[in-house]
């Protein structure tokens, strides 16, 4: 089986954070929930309307905590101005592991 090379201490600049991404869907579906909670409200359904709602308010919770990750900065969604972090040196990753004898 081939070893497959792994490349560590540069993730910051080659990841992508889905916040943009939960932030549309997060406000389809707000739209959606809301809409099929009037929708069924007026056909008479209450229980199809609460329900709708229900979902609505999760919604509306996601909507509001993706916000609030997107303003927190780089932290949680860092850019291409976050250095890289440094690799674990090849001596302090062995450390503590027993070699077979």
């Amino acid at each position: 089986m081939p070893m497959r090379l792994i490349r560590t201490g540069d993730e910051p600049i080659h990841a992508r954070s889905p916040l943009r991404m939960r932030l549309g869907l997060a406000t389809w579906g707000l739209l959606w929930t809301l809409g099929g909670a009037v929708a069924f409200a007026a056909a008479g359904r209450p229980g199809w309307a609460a329900a709708c709602g229900a979902l609505a308010v999760v919604t509306l919770i996601d909507l509001v905590l993706v916000i609030r990750h997107i303003r927190q900065g780089p932290h949680y969604q860092p850019g291409r101005d976050v250095p890289p972090y440094a690799p674990v040196a090849e001596g302090r990753r062995n450390r503590g592991r027993r070699r077979a004898p």
